[in-house]
């Protein structure tokens, strides 16, 4: 059976720390900012880790 491929989407949104765990940006956070307030920009601003539910699909995706 071949290797399985890397899901290149999925390569490009998170990344995994030297523990193990994935890394992802949040959302809402590219463009129109007017109508958005600085504190919620601010929040939404470092990447958080992704929930327990989801690590297993996303350790699949990424050929882990």
């Amino acid at each position: 059976m071949p290797k399985m491929k890397t899901h290149r989407g999925a390569a490009k949104r998170f990344k995994v720390t030297g523990t193990g765990k994935i890394k992802r940006r949040r959302a809402f956070r590219k463009h129109l900012f007017e109508k958005k307030p600085t504190t919620r920009t601010r929040r939404l601003k470092p990447m958080v880790i992704v929930s327990d539910g989801d690590t297993s699909s996303i350790k699949r995706q990424l050929g882990m």
